[in-house]
């Protein structure tokens, strides 16, 4: 007699609630992962909360019957745009940085502007307001200033040509004296940053001398003729 041998044939069986967990849980994982809020609200875990206006913060974030909570910024701290934010931001402060000035002050929706003082020009902007400045540069004896600074350029400086002259403070450079122009002689000769220096010459100066003594022989002579004659 034969044993017949029938092959034994395994099943498993699933748990019809712990697969539709499993499914639910993945849906739920994809539908936080894809959720996109509108333009005007901004996402708190899986929710979507209104934004807060520009000039206030949030205090709550919104709940299912309930709407996000703002508050006003506090002095001293601005918001310039709808947010979702629970800290406003601290305001500028110009006089952290030298050669800067307030142009125009914080507000609840605007940072403060800082701007360049007079005799400074902007390194670096953060938006409209200036962030850090730079001296501007002083032309030196011999040079002219050929661009004065901005408040966003520094000061462009040439040199003087031949027979001119500027002590770095001029915004052109000057002719040198022409002392044989005005019959005078030359002491020292113009330089970059100097003027010519001239002088009365050697005859003019004899002349002068010659005329003085004159006077004086004239003015002794008179005397002893009718000041003494007259005694």
């Amino acid at each position: 007699m034969k044993t017949l041998n029938i092959p034994y044939k395994m099943t498993s069986r699933r748990n019809p609630w712990t697969a539709a967990s499993l499914l639910i849980t993945i849906l739920q994982a994809l539908s936080s992962h894809s959720l996109t809020c509108p333009p005007a609200e901004y996402q708190i875990a899986d929710e979507c909360c209104p934004l807060c206006l520009p000039g206030t913060r949030v205090k709550t974030h919104c709940r299912e019957y309930r709407a996000t909570s703002c508050i006003a910024c506090s002095e001293g701290t601005y918001m310039d745009t709808p947010t979702g934010r629970r800290q406003c931001y601290p305001c500028s402060n110009c006089a952290a940085g030298p050669g800067l000035k307030v142009r125009s002050s914080c507000t609840e929706t605007s940072d403060t502007v800082c701007e360049p003082m007079e005799g400074f020009y902007c390194t670096d902007s953060k938006g409209k307001s200036c962030a850090t400045t730079q001296k501007h540069r002083s032309c030196k004896p011999g040079q002219y200033i050929q661009e004065k600074g901005t408040a966003y350029k520094d000061t462009e400086c040439s040199d003087c040509s031949d027979g001119t002259f500027s002590d770095g403070t001029l915004t052109s450079c000057q002719p040198h004296r022409q002392c044989e122009a005005e019959k005078l002689q030359l002491i020292k000769a113009g330089t970059p940053s100097d003027d010519a220096q001239c002088g009365e010459t050697a005859t003019n100066v004899a002349v002068i001398v010659e005329l003085i003594l004159t006077a004086v022989v004239l003015g002794i002579v008179y005397y002893n003729i009718y000041i003494i004659d007259v005694n």
